[in-house]
This record gives structure tokens, sequence and C-alpha cells, in this order.
């Protein structure tokens, strides 16, 4: 007869094992209950995906003359991603309002309490955003076809994949926010500050340099990182997904969602002092 005796190390391998198997299943234990709530509720994804796809029709028709001028042989290759970006930044930015909602409820003080992991918290309910902004993204693209969208399919896959990513930074950061602000009405200016200049200045209509801007204005361009962004995915878009753009704005985009998701975790541990 045998007997294993028990090692600092394996005791440790142990107990991380055993901390990776918590953290998923809290993860998609959050993740379940958040998507539950979109699907008895389906009204703010369908909102969310409205506004682009009106843009696509009553804006993109004006761009198709203009192509040639814009250095693209497809005005969509050009407007479709800009719509991605802004699709995942709305789509995500006021995911907050329906955490003060489950604050106020108690939901959070119970959840504060229980063993689960803090980014647990905060990654199920961003899993359940990424989740939306990729349906919302895939009919806007099959929508933009519709309108003579012309890109390679890789490049597409990459443009929504990048978008769903976006959205993960900015709902991480909503998250936060709403939790330190614990009111609408705080909310929705601070996010409408944040994201209308960001918009402007990434040039999501037109290209700002193809725009002829000054120079200040296309200074403060390239001081925003949701430009590189836009400019990354319509590489993607045009086929180019080596190129340094496209790289750089997918560089970014994970940048900005492993900071968006370490601020959110950051502040649903603090809520725990």
């Amino acid at each position: 007869m045998t007997t294993t005796t028990s090692t600092p190390a394996t005791s440790a391998l142990a107990d991380e094992a055993r901390g990776r198997s918590t953290f998923v299943r809290d993860t998609l234990t959050v993740f379940r209950r958040a998507m539950r709530i979109s699907l008895r509720n389906p009204v703010w994804g369908v909102m969310g995906l409205l506004q682009p796809i009106l843009y696509l029709s009553l804006f993109g028709p004006l761009l198709e003359p203009l192509a040639p001028a814009l250095g693209a042989t497809n005005a969509y290759q050009l407007f479709v991603p800009g719509l991605l970006v802004q699709l995942g930044m709305f789509g995500a930015l006021f995911v907050g309002f329906g955490l003060i909602g489950e604050w106020r409820d108690g939901v959070i003080e119970a959840e504060r309490v229980s063993p689960a992991p803090r980014s647990a918290l905060v990654l199920g309910r961003v899993l359940r955003d990424v989740l939306v902004v990729l349906v919302q993204g895939i009919v806007l693209v099959a929508v933009a076809f519709l309108f003579g969208l012309e890109a390679p399919f890789w490049g597409i896959v990459l443009g929504v994949v990048t978008a769903a990513l976006l959205a993960a930074s900015f709902a991480s950061f909503s998250y936060a926010v709403a939790l330190n602000l614990k009111s609408e009405d705080a909310l929705a200016p601070l996010m409408n500050g944040v994201a209308l200049p960001l918009l402007l200045l990434s040039g999501i209509l037109l290209p700002i340099t193809a725009a002829s801007a000054p120079a200040w204005l296309n200074t403060l361009s390239n001081l925003n990182p949701i430009k590189h962004v836009v400019s990354g995915i319509r590489a993607q878009f045009d086929g180019q997904i080596g190129t340094p753009t496209a790289l750089w704005g997918s560089a970014l985009t994970l940048a900005l969602a492993a900071v968006g998701l370490w601020f959110g975790t950051r502040t649903f541990r603090r809520e725990d002092g």
C-alpha cells in the first residue's frame, strides 16, 4: 500500500487550480444572469443597433460619389468601420445605468459579501456586453452588404472582433464610473461628454486627414486612441491585415480593454472597503 504526501508545491498548484475553477464558474454565473436580463428586455440592444443603421442608410449613399476623393474604391469600406466603432462605444458606454439600478436594488451589496472574485463580477458583465456588440456588428455588416459593402471576409471578422474588444474597454469604464457616481443624472452627461469629443476626433464618418483638417485638429486627432482603432479597422476592411496601421489599431484596442478591466476590477474591490 502506497501513500502520497502533499508538498508545498503540489498544494500551491491545487489551490491555483481551485482558484481558476472558482473564477471561471463565478464569471459564467454573472454572465448568465446578465444575459437573462438582456434577453428579457431586448429593447436596449435593438435601439443601440438602430442608430448606426440609420447612419448607414441615410448618410452612406452620400459618400458613394466621394469615394475616389477619399482614396477608396468602395465608400462603405471607410464608413462601416467607423460605424462599428460607434456601435462599440455607445453599445457599452451606458451599460452603467443598469449597474446603478442593481446597486439600488441591493444586488451589488449581495455580491460584495460573496466570496466571488471581484474580477469575475466585472468580467461576467463585460462578456455579456461584448456578445451583444458582436451580434449587433454582424447584423450591421450584413445590412451594409445590401448597400454595396465590398470587403474581405477575414478583414470583416477582425473588424467586428476589434469593435467588440473596444466595447469591453468602455463597458468596464462605464461600470467603474457608475459604481463611483451611483446616480444616473451624473452618469449621462459625463458619458456624453467623454464620447462626443472622442467620436468627433476619431473621424468615424470621414477620415480627418482626407477632409483637409487644420494642423491643430490633426494633432488632437492623432492623440485620440479611437482614431487609430478606426484606422486599423479600415485597414482590415481593405484587406491590409498585417500592415502597421491594422496592427497598431488592434494593439491599442487590446491595451484599452486591459486597462478598462483593471479599472473596473479595482473599483469593485474598493467597494469592499
